[in-house]
Protein backbone atom coordinates (compact mmCIF):
# COMPACT_ATOMS: atom_id res chain seq x y z
CA UNK A 1 0.00 0.00 0.00
CA UNK A 2 1.35 3.46 -1.06
CA UNK A 3 1.75 6.31 1.72
CA UNK A 4 -1.12 7.93 -0.34
CA UNK A 5 -3.71 5.49 0.85
CA UNK A 6 -2.79 4.76 4.41
CA UNK A 7 -5.48 4.71 6.25
CA UNK A 8 -6.01 6.96 9.55
CA UNK A 9 -7.41 4.07 11.68
CA UNK A 10 -4.76 2.50 14.58
CA UNK A 11 -3.90 -1.27 14.35
CA UNK A 12 -5.17 -3.23 17.18
CA UNK A 13 -3.19 -5.44 19.31
CA UNK A 14 -3.83 -9.17 18.35
CA UNK A 15 -2.76 -11.62 20.41
CA UNK A 16 -3.61 -14.94 18.54
CA UNK A 17 -0.34 -16.37 18.27
CA UNK A 18 0.33 -15.16 14.59
CA UNK A 19 3.77 -12.93 14.33
CA UNK A 20 2.51 -9.12 13.57
CA UNK A 21 5.05 -9.16 10.66
CA UNK A 22 3.17 -12.01 9.35
CA UNK A 23 0.21 -10.65 9.75
CA UNK A 24 0.71 -7.07 8.30
CA UNK A 25 2.21 -9.14 5.16
CA UNK A 26 -0.97 -11.24 4.98
CA UNK A 27 -3.08 -8.13 5.95
CA UNK A 28 -1.66 -6.05 2.57
CA UNK A 29 -2.01 -9.14 0.14
CA UNK A 30 -5.51 -9.81 1.66
CA UNK A 31 -6.21 -6.09 0.73
CA UNK A 32 -5.01 -6.19 -2.83
CA UNK A 33 -7.71 -9.26 -3.05
CA UNK A 34 -10.44 -6.62 -1.92
CA UNK A 35 -9.64 -4.40 -4.06
CA UNK A 36 -9.55 -7.15 -7.13
CA UNK A 37 -12.72 -8.29 -5.65
CA UNK A 38 -14.13 -5.05 -5.82
CA UNK A 39 -13.62 -4.09 -9.03
CA UNK A 40 -14.49 -7.10 -10.49
CA UNK A 41 -17.76 -6.92 -8.59
CA UNK A 42 -18.14 -3.47 -10.23
CA UNK A 43 -17.52 -4.51 -13.34
CA UNK A 44 -19.89 -7.59 -13.13
CA UNK A 45 -22.81 -5.41 -12.13
CA UNK A 46 -22.03 -2.81 -14.93
CA UNK A 47 -22.12 -5.74 -17.39
CA UNK A 48 -25.20 -7.20 -15.66
CA UNK A 49 -26.88 -3.35 -15.83
CA UNK A 50 -25.72 -3.44 -19.68
CA UNK A 51 -25.83 -6.54 -21.56
CA UNK A 52 -28.22 -6.99 -24.41
CA UNK A 53 -29.30 -9.18 -27.46
CA UNK A 54 -29.61 -13.18 -27.26
CA UNK A 55 -27.52 -13.51 -24.19
CA UNK A 56 -29.44 -11.31 -22.19
CA UNK A 57 -30.90 -13.67 -20.25
CA UNK A 58 -28.32 -16.02 -19.41
CA UNK A 59 -25.43 -13.64 -18.76
CA UNK A 60 -27.94 -10.95 -16.59
CA UNK A 61 -28.65 -14.22 -14.57
CA UNK A 62 -25.26 -15.60 -14.14
CA UNK A 63 -23.88 -12.11 -13.34
CA UNK A 64 -26.31 -11.24 -11.26
CA UNK A 65 -25.52 -14.43 -8.86
CA UNK A 66 -21.85 -14.02 -9.49
CA UNK A 67 -22.11 -10.15 -8.22
CA UNK A 68 -24.37 -10.77 -5.30
CA UNK A 69 -21.31 -13.32 -4.20
CA UNK A 70 -18.26 -11.16 -4.18
CA UNK A 71 -20.09 -8.32 -2.20
CA UNK A 72 -20.54 -10.66 0.32
CA UNK A 73 -16.91 -11.89 0.02
CA UNK A 74 -15.55 -8.07 0.15
CA UNK A 75 -17.29 -7.68 3.30
CA UNK A 76 -15.55 -10.96 4.55
CA UNK A 77 -12.37 -9.89 3.18
CA UNK A 78 -12.42 -6.50 4.59
CA UNK A 79 -13.95 -8.08 8.27
CA UNK A 80 -10.44 -10.47 7.83
CA UNK A 81 -8.07 -7.90 7.76
CA UNK A 82 -9.81 -5.96 10.54
CA UNK A 83 -9.57 -9.50 12.94
CA UNK A 84 -6.03 -9.88 11.78
CA UNK A 85 -5.77 -6.58 13.39
CA UNK A 86 -4.93 -4.00 10.70
CA UNK A 87 -7.39 -1.30 9.09
CA UNK A 88 -9.33 -2.63 5.34
CA UNK A 89 -8.09 -0.67 2.46
CA UNK A 90 -10.69 2.18 1.67
CA UNK A 91 -11.07 4.42 -1.37
CA UNK A 92 -11.89 3.57 -4.90
CA UNK A 93 -9.20 5.16 -6.28
CA UNK A 94 -7.20 3.17 -4.01
CA UNK A 95 -8.70 0.29 -5.10
CA UNK A 96 -8.66 0.58 -8.95
CA UNK A 97 -4.98 0.98 -8.19
CA UNK A 98 -4.29 -1.97 -6.41
CA UNK A 99 -6.72 -4.06 -8.26
CA UNK A 100 -5.07 -6.29 -11.04
CA UNK A 101 -8.04 -6.19 -12.93
CA UNK A 102 -9.01 -3.76 -15.06
CA UNK A 103 -11.93 -0.90 -15.01
CA UNK A 104 -14.59 -0.90 -17.01
CA UNK A 105 -14.90 2.43 -19.07
CA UNK A 106 -16.66 0.42 -22.17
CA UNK A 107 -19.96 -1.42 -22.97
CA UNK A 108 -18.89 -4.23 -24.68
CA UNK A 109 -21.16 -6.58 -26.64
CA UNK A 110 -22.27 -10.07 -24.38
CA UNK A 111 -19.81 -12.62 -25.67
CA UNK A 112 -16.97 -9.55 -25.20
CA UNK A 113 -18.52 -9.31 -21.76
CA UNK A 114 -18.54 -12.69 -20.45
CA UNK A 115 -15.56 -13.83 -21.83
CA UNK A 116 -13.26 -10.64 -20.01
CA UNK A 117 -15.45 -11.79 -16.72
CA UNK A 118 -14.22 -15.44 -16.98
CA UNK A 119 -10.09 -14.48 -17.46
CA UNK A 120 -10.55 -12.00 -14.65
CA UNK A 121 -11.97 -14.86 -12.51
CA UNK A 122 -9.53 -16.96 -13.46
CA UNK A 123 -7.18 -14.57 -12.39
CA UNK A 124 -8.43 -13.99 -9.05
CA UNK A 125 -8.36 -17.47 -8.19
CA UNK A 126 -4.46 -17.45 -9.80
CA UNK A 127 -3.34 -14.52 -7.77
CA UNK A 128 -5.15 -15.68 -4.55
CA UNK A 129 -2.78 -18.49 -4.15
CA UNK A 130 -0.08 -16.57 -2.98
CA UNK A 131 -2.24 -15.25 -0.18
CA UNK A 132 -2.90 -19.03 0.86
CA UNK A 133 0.74 -19.76 0.69
CA UNK A 134 1.30 -16.76 2.92
CA UNK A 135 -1.47 -17.94 5.58
CA UNK A 136 -0.27 -20.89 5.42
CA UNK A 137 3.45 -19.97 6.34
CA UNK A 138 2.54 -17.95 9.00
CA UNK A 139 0.29 -20.19 10.31
CA UNK A 140 -3.11 -18.78 9.99
CA UNK A 141 -5.72 -21.72 9.07
CA UNK A 142 -8.07 -19.74 8.97
CA UNK A 143 -7.19 -17.12 6.45
CA UNK A 144 -5.66 -20.28 4.05
CA UNK A 145 -9.14 -21.89 4.54
CA UNK A 146 -11.19 -18.68 3.46
CA UNK A 147 -9.35 -17.67 0.65
CA UNK A 148 -9.24 -21.51 -0.40
CA UNK A 149 -12.98 -20.97 -0.94
CA UNK A 150 -12.68 -18.10 -2.82
CA UNK A 151 -10.87 -19.41 -5.15
CA UNK A 152 -12.77 -22.53 -5.67
CA UNK A 153 -15.57 -19.98 -6.26
CA UNK A 154 -13.51 -18.02 -9.01
CA UNK A 155 -12.63 -20.65 -10.87
CA UNK A 156 -16.35 -22.25 -10.74
CA UNK A 157 -17.42 -18.28 -12.00
CA UNK A 158 -14.44 -18.41 -14.60
CA UNK A 159 -15.54 -21.89 -15.27
CA UNK A 160 -19.54 -20.94 -16.15
CA UNK A 161 -18.25 -17.67 -18.21
CA UNK A 162 -16.14 -19.76 -20.87
CA UNK A 163 -19.05 -22.08 -21.27
CA UNK A 164 -21.38 -19.60 -22.27
CA UNK A 165 -18.89 -17.88 -24.03
CA UNK A 166 -18.06 -21.35 -25.80
CA UNK A 167 -21.78 -21.64 -26.98
CA UNK A 168 -21.46 -17.67 -28.11
CA UNK A 169 -18.76 -18.79 -30.08
CA UNK A 170 -20.76 -21.34 -32.04
CA UNK A 171 -23.40 -19.21 -32.93
CA UNK A 172 -21.02 -17.50 -35.11
CA UNK A 173 -20.91 -17.75 -38.49
CA UNK A 174 -17.28 -18.60 -39.47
Amino acid sequence: MTDAHKIDAPEHVVESGLDRDGRKELCDMLGGALASTYVLYHKTHAYHWNVTGPLFYSVHNLTEEQYEDMAAAIDELAERIRALGFPAPIGLKAYTEQSTISDVTETPDAGTMIRELALDNQHIAGSMRKIVEKAEEIGDSFTADFVTGRIGTHEENGWMLSALAMGDERTKTP
